[in-house]
């Protein structure tokens, strides 16, 4: 049997993962915040193949160097590259560490409606005290606070998108129904710092619940559908694959190419004369020729279900991928594209949810296609 093909997502929030990258954008500074410039580099993700972008996000600026600090919220940056895209999945980074998780619910499961079914959720949490004071809230303090949040959020969230069985919205003119009030369901959650009665104002996501992404350790895994995993090396990151209770596992690669003009270690170079790029414990890093990292992909192939790269500079990096990386993988038969018409659940082969609250008599969980290459 051939190994599951690998599922390619990307981060495409500012100009890339090096906090100077926007010194060597292709574009004005004042370009960055524009539809323009977001709808371009979405429209190259989905011809270059990859399965899903995520757009990452806070209430406080990106970063505390000097140069553009600034960003519009990563929904509605979603719900604009959604519409701008037809088989490109879309994630942004939402935490519940402040904000209302009714809210977050209601945000994500719209942008599934308007995606029609390629929405995801990259569960975020936010430890800066500086954020509480943006919200106007009481700071949440510590680890154990902060994973208590994420995990009620998560948890109010299912809840929500599963309030409305399928079958609750009817419709009919004849009747003058629009719903079945039957199939609307009060989820009744009691936390630690909260409570939420509901149901949802928004009827069921098309998925029944959008993909959830997050990292090892911010929520429980049985709750998650992809676990973002890293480490030091190869060795790391496939332990911590294999060790996930989630369904799927990606892994996490900051990635440096080189340029028909420069090195990767040159580009570093350039950059690190305004700000280092620190290592992060969580992520691989590769640096190099774009031969180099296809290998590092074959390698992990069927180790772990997909990667999300995170590039040095957008502009330049995203390049390099689409001509030299994805091209080769596909040939190789590494990894696959999103097909026409597909959810973003059914791409990455993970089955759609009944509602929690399903009653005898209601929608059946709609069969997936899964399919290997």
């Amino acid at each position: 049997m051939p190994r599951p093909a690998l599922r390619l997502a990307v981060e495409i929030d500012g100009d890339g993962a090096h906090p100077a990258a926007w010194r060597r954008a292709a574009h004005s500074p004042g370009e960055l915040l524009t539809p323009r410039r977001l709808a371009r580099v979405a429209a190259v993700a989905e011809n270059a193949g990859f399965t899903l972008v995520t757009l990452d996000d806070s209430i406080l600026p990106p970063g505390s160097a000097a140069g553009p600090a600034g960003r519009i919220g990563a929904v509605e940056r979603a719900a604009f590259v959604a519409a701008s895209t037809s088989v490109l999945g879309v994630a942004p980074v939402l935490a519940t560490t402040y904000a209302e998780p009714f809210h977050v619910s209601s945000q994500l499961a719209s942008l599934d409606h308007v995606s029609a079914g390629r929405a995801g959720w990259v569960v975020g949490v936010e430890s800066d005290p500086a954020a509480a004071r943006a919200w106007g809230r009481p700071p949440v303090e510590g680890p154990d606070a902060t994973a208590r949040e994420a995990r009620d959020g998560l948890r109010v969230v299912r809840d929500l998108w599963d309030s409305w069985e399928d079958d609750a919205v009817i419709r009919s003119v004849a009747t003058s129904r629009y719903l079945d009030r039957s199939r609307l369901h009060s989820i009744d959650f009691t936390g630690e710092t909260y409570s939420v009665k509901g149901p949802s104002i928004v009827p069921r996501p098309p998925q029944g619940r959008p993909v959830v992404l997050a990292r090892a350790g911010i929520v429980p895994a049985e709750l998650t559908d992809v676990a973002l995993v890293g480490g030091g090396g190869i060795a790391d990151v496939v332990a911590a694959a294999e060790g996930s209770a989630s369904p799927r596992a990606f892994a996490e690669i900051e990635v440096a190419l080189d340029t028909p003009h420069e090195t990767a270690g040159e580009r570093i170079t350039d950059l690190e004369r305004y700000a280092p790029w620190t290592a992060r414990p969580d992520r691989l890093r590769y640096t190099g020729p774009a031969a180099g990292l296809v290998s590092l992909l074959t390698e992990l192939h069927g180790r772990v279900d997909g990667v999300r790269l995170h590039p040095l500079v957008l502009d330049e990096d995203l390049a390099v991928l689409s001509r030299l990386v994805l091209p080769e993988l596909f040939v190789r038969r590494i990894a696959a594209r999103p097909l026409p018409g597909t959810t973003l659940r059914s791409s990455l082969g993970l089955p759609r949810p009944l509602s929690r609250f399903t009653t005898t008599g209601s929608a059946t969980a709609t069969p997936v296609r899964q399919e290997i290459r």
